[in-house]
């Protein structure tokens, strides 16, 4: 008899966690920013863990300048002084 009752609380676990994931969404989305940065616009980004010397450095470097969008929240950055840096780096790592 248990048996034909694992299906049934299954499925009820599965709507009580579904409940859960909304109520935690609808807190969640309210409190995000989305950042987007204009071309010429200054940041500053995250430091990469081979360039904090020790707990106490800047966590964030820079600033660089934005020169180029490429979509989907991923940007091209330069030094000030022209320098291109040779990767792309995503809006989350990125601070105005």
């Amino acid at each position: 008899m248990n048996l034909d009752l694992l299906n049934e609380a299954r499925e009820e676990v599965r709507i009580k966690a579904e409940a859960v994931k909304r109520r935690v969404e609808h807190q969640y989305i309210p409190k995000v920013r989305p950042h987007q940065f204009q071309v010429a616009d200054l940041v500053m980004r995250k430091a990469h863990p081979y360039e904090l010397e020790n707990k106490l450095s800047p966590k964030l470097t820079g600033p660089f300048r934005v020169t180029e969008a490429k979509g989907n929240g991923s940007y091209k950055l330069e030094t000030l002084e022209g320098g291109s840096i040779p990767c792309t780096w995503n809006v989350a790592n990125l601070k105005f």
